[in-house]
């Protein structure tokens, strides 16, 4: 039987997770360093004090969202049934990184649908206005999720779980990966190299820009990792390319 001290320590493990990568951002892009990487902000608009303390607010809600679902998948019924394995020699080692991959693909794959879902009316404004109130969204927007989106953006660990075996240390990588990921596409600034826009990869993921203007437009750009799906549905921001050069030519001028 799961014990009180055993969710405090999922809840303070989950919360220093998202204050650590959340906050190193933003005390470097928004206080130390702000001037210094004046030239790397998306948009000329700065957020407010106001929206730094909601987008905190609602990301903590969601965090604590996340912890019951990993104390349901960790400790609840469904945890035996899934492909989920403790034992680290049930798979090779090299399925390890492997799987965190397959994680991050089954993810952006469910995101767009979601997200895509999301903007459609009434679902926009009872639950994704909350997070497009962040126009111009800082690193603390991450998880800044109405109550309901945060039950459906953390089925994606269930998802995993029963569509492909997963080590359960490799689950932590994949969600701070994904929080990391996350953090940069709500970064507000640009900090991919110059020479990745003439990389096969700039084909294939999204940088902080992508993300950005679904921000400032409101509709396009639905991908969270990758630009697949939103190149292959036509709902990639058609002007996405020439706003990324844009930011990029003003950065290293």
């Amino acid at each position: 039987m799961i014990e009180i001290t055993q969710i405090l320590k999922l809840a303070t493990v989950f919360v220093l997770r998202y204050l650590l990568f959340a906050g190193f951002a933003f005390l470097v892009f928004y206080i130390l360093f702000k001037q210094f990487f004046k030239k790397n902000k998306i948009q000329e608009k700065s957020a407010e004090k106001k929206d730094f303390g909601r987008e905190v607010l609602y990301s903590l809600q969601t965090n604590l969202i996340f912890v019951g679902i990993a104390v349901f998948v960790e400790f609840g019924p469904i945890g035996g049934r899934s492909q989920m394995y403790g034992n680290i020699h049930d798979y090779p080692l090299w399925y390890l990184p492997l799987s965190v991959v397959l994680a991050l693909i089954i993810h952006d794959t469910y995101f767009y649908w979601m997200h895509r879902t999301l903007h459609i009316e009434p679902l926009y404004k009872w639950m994704h206005k909350t997070h497009h109130l962040s126009v111009n969204p800082s690193p603390w927007a991450s998880f800044a999720f109405h109550i309901g989106e945060s039950v459906l953006e953390s089925l994606i660990i269930i998802l995993v779980i029963f569509l492909i075996p997963i080590h359960i240390s490799m689950i932590m990588v994949f969600t701070s990966l994904s929080l990391l990921i996350n953090v940069y596409g709500h970064l507000g600034y640009e900090i991919i190299p110059k020479w990745f826009r003439k990389t096969p990869l700039f084909q294939l993921v999204n940088t902080s820009v992508h993300h950005n203007m679904h921000h400032q437009y409101f509709k396009g750009n639905y991908g969270l990792y990758f630009r697949f799906w939103d190149r292959l549905m036509g709902t990639e921001n058609p002007s996405y390319v020439e706003r990324y050069e844009q930011v990029i030519q003003k950065r290293d001028s």
